[in-house]
């Protein structure tokens, strides 16, 4: 089969496919088509794929073996990531993009490196921000701030994501939740583990463009919001870094992410989740001057499709490998440091605490 637009197949049909995925690519129809899709459950997989019209499997490999396929989007869970990434590069497709993080450890960042430079397969991670036009033109004008924000915070509130999900579709089969007992330790060192690489880590790449040497990394405290989120604060360097989510279905939803120092500060306020209505609008301040970038027409979601067209027509250049893999490091950096943090905290008695002080 030939067509004028790229074909697509998506691993993966959960609610991120269904309610970001594919309305973004239905406003990109003059650049991409889906042609298959898969998932492990083929009453998902075929009601996913007849609402685009494409060929449906429960089969990882008859998508990457389908000689119609040309990008594949990985957005299965997170534990699939690299083996499907690998697979996809040794497949020969024309570029890949993977749900963040595209993968769980260092040791499978650094394969997933070494396949990509061998077969020459770009790969992008889909952390929408980096893509969001209103960060990018605001950071292509931060000049000394880069290196003079002496405070970094991403501040998120947002209610549970199946209210946004049924806003942007009709979800099939959303997976089921399940209860947690916050009181117990590790129940809550996952539960911060998971807010950073599910959460936190849309704007960890951002956060890392202020710090870009983080061997010197201190968590200093860390707390889990009755609402469910995460607090966290870090030291990294002589700067202050600030992570901080709430899920309350109460609030108005915000996202913002702010850098300080002592004559200029960043503010970036983004879209929420799911919410396919433009970009980010960012104030750079310096004294009494301040500069407005956006809200620009189209998204970071929208603004990762563009970026693969134009990586597949010769018109961008890759992204550097090393850089997601810092990327990741750093993600996974703050997620171990700070579910042990809160572990030890929680399983630290007084009288332990105070043997602590006194050595």
């Amino acid at each position: 089969m030939t067509s004028s637009t790229l074909a697509v197949g998506i691993l993966g049909a959960g609610p991120v496919t269904q309610a970001i995925h594919l309305p973004t690519l239905a406003r990109l129809r003059d650049a991409f088509h889906v042609s298959r899709v898969m998932d492990v459950d083929p009453s998902i997989a075929e009601s996913v794929a007849g609402r685009v019209g494409a060929a449906w499997t429960t089969d990882t490999q008859e998508l990457l073996d389908d000689p119609d396929v040309q990008i594949v989007a990985v957005c299965s869970p997170h534990q699939f990531h690299a083996e499907q990434v690998i697979a996809a590069c040794r497949a020969g497709k024309q570029a890949i993009l993977c749900e963040k993080p595209f993968a769980m450890t260092g040791e499978e960042a650094e394969r997933i490196a070494a396949v990509s430079r061998e077969t020459g397969v770009p790969i992008i991670v889909g952390a929408m921000h980096t893509f969001d036009p209103g960060w990018l033109a605001a950071k292509s004008h931060l000049d000394d701030l880069v290196t003079t924000a002496h405070t970094i915070r991403s501040s998120i509130v947002l209610p549970p994501n199946p209210r946004f999900e049924d806003f942007a579709t009709e979800v099939a089969v959303r997976p089921p939740s399940r209860g947690a007992d916050r009181s117990d330790p590790g129940v809550a060192a996952a539960m911060i583990h998971g807010g950073i690489m599910g959460l936190a880590i849309h704007d960890l790449p951002l956060v890392r463009s202020f710090c870009p040497d983080f061997t010197d990394l201190e968590v200093l405290s860390t707390d889990l919001p009755h609402s469910a989120g995460y607090l966290i604060n870090l030291r990294i360097g002589d700067k202050h870094v600030q992570l901080h989510a709430v899920n309350s279905a109460s609030w108005r939803p915000s996202w913002v992410l702010e850098a300080i120092g002592d004559r200029s500060a960043l503010s970036v306020d983004f879209t929420p989740s799911y919410v396919q209505a433009g970009s980010a609008s960012a104030t750079l301040r310096s004294g009494a001057d301040a500069r407005v970038f956006g809200p620009y027409g189209h998204n970071g979601y929208e603004g990762e499709w563009r970026y693969l067209a134009a990586l597949t027509a010769g018109d961008a250049e890759p992204l550097d490998v090393a850089e997601l893999i810092d990327d990741l490091t750093f993600a996974i950096r703050i997620a171990e440091d700070s579910a042990a943090w809160i572990k030890h905290a929680m399983t630290t008695t007084d009288a332990t605490i105070e043997e602590e002080v006194r050595a």
